[in-house]
């Protein structure tokens, strides 16, 4: 848009003083010279939008004290937002060699640690990404699931080994239509039917919160098993 120069009257130039508008000396924007009348105008319009709302106010208040007439309140559309409730139990046991017993657990509630996840994502062999990002799409996600690798040593109550070992996300709208994001399997975890076991229950999980329509993006290169 072309820039207007010109010179501004000294009447006008105290009416935008007052106005609270800054203009350089050197660039001063033309305006009409009617100003103060318009801002009279203005000032008349608003004086009587006023006296018509203090009117209708009256009014209101009238039928109220002199008639049994009600005035209702039109209802609230605004409800409170249920939360998917957490989930989480034992998928896999087993034990291993040394005696160890090793358990798979899944979850659909918790936080989940970003530095953890971008481990998981460089054993899977994918790119990084900002961990700023990494966390807020985790924080916008309808619903998070996780799969976790517990290890308890004989002997050693209270000092088990923790390690994410997989992770798929889902965002939604909240009512019909749910997309399920970034399904991740720790390399060393897959072809032993996991990662469809944690797509099958976050459909589930999912299915239960009443939204059927739900699609799914998956990368070969995070998961082997077909879905």
């Amino acid at each position: 848009m072309p820039t207007l120069r010109g010179v501004v009257p000294s009447s006008l130039e105290l009416g935008l003083v007052s106005l609270g508008l800054r203009c350089g000396r050197t660039n001063w924007l033309l305006f009409p010279y009617n100003l103060p009348n318009r801002m009279a105008k203005e000032s008349m319009n608003q004086k009587g939008f006023q006296l018509r709302a203090s009117f209708w106010d009256s009014i209101k208040s009238g039928l109220l004290k002199n008639s049994t007439t009600q005035v209702i309140e039109p209802p609230s559309t605004l409800e409170e937002e249920e939360e998917p409730l957490p989930e989480e139990f034992v998928l896999v046991e087993k034990t291993e060699p040394d005696g160890a017993i090793e358990q798979i657990i899944f979850s659909s509630g918790g936080e989940v640690d970003v530095y953890d996840l971008q481990s998981l994502c460089d054993r899977v062999g994918w790119p990084r990404r900002p961990l700023s990002k990494m966390a807020a799409a985790l924080k916008n996600s309808y619903m998070v699931a996780t799969l976790h690798s517990v290890r308890k040593l004989p002997g050693s109550e209270g000092n088990d080994q923790k390690k994410l070992i997989g992770m798929a996300r889902a965002t939604s709208d909240h009512a019909f239509n749910a997309t399920i994001w970034d399904v991740l399997v720790d390399p060393s975890y897959q072809g032993q039917g996991l990662g469809k076991a944690l797509v099958e229950k976050l459909i589930r999980s999912l299915l239960q919160r009443d939204i059927g329509n739900i699609t799914l993006f998956a990368d070969s290169q995070g998961m082997t098993e077909s879905v």
